[in-house]
């Protein structure tokens, strides 16, 4: 099997949005707003943040966004990571949030964050594994005000 994750340009805007479909479909609750991603904000949040392709033997498997914090500078929020069904269980998650961690350490992020939803808390030891924390303090600032409150969670960057 051979992996890639790629970055993401404006041309990706579509496939990301179905992917992103795709991914949550029957897995995260239908009032998600991401059951109804749009090609459209999946080019906005490309522009002013960025995102990674996975692909696996050339055929896209999962995708990652992310965007800066408009109220702080440093600071990338992460949003909209999914893979698909039938390429689950392999840790390909984990190697999208890899691929994002290296890229913000090259640049000059000092945080990421990213939000839990309350029905998908089986994650919260994957990202844990990978250098997060629960942040109680902190809200998300994507947060769908109809659903309940996502944990928070960070990993620092730089000290």
């Amino acid at each position: 099997m051979n992996l890639l994750i790629r970055e993401a340009t404006a041309d990706d805007a579509a496939l990301i949005a179905e992917l992103t479909r795709s991914c949550w479909a029957n897995r995260v609750a239908a009032s998600s707003s991401g059951h109804h991603e749009a090609p459209q904000r999946v080019a906005q949040d490309l522009q002013r943040g960025g995102g990674f392709v996975l692909l696996l033997d050339n055929l896209p498997a999962g995708s990652v966004r992310w965007l800066p914090l408009d109220t702080e500078s440093g600071i990338w929020e992460i949003l909209r990571m999914g893979i698909l069904p039938n390429y689950r269980g392999g840790r390909l998650s984990q190697h999208l949030m890899e691929a994002l961690i290296h890229r913000a350490l090259a640049t000059e992020i000092e945080e990421l964050r990213l939000a839990v939803r309350v029905d998908q808390l089986q994650v919260v030891d994957l990202y844990a594994a990978l250098g997060f924390e629960i942040a109680p303090e902190l809200e998300y600032t994507r947060a769908n005000p109809l659903e309940p409150a996502p944990i928070v969670m960070r990993r620092w960057l730089r000290n």
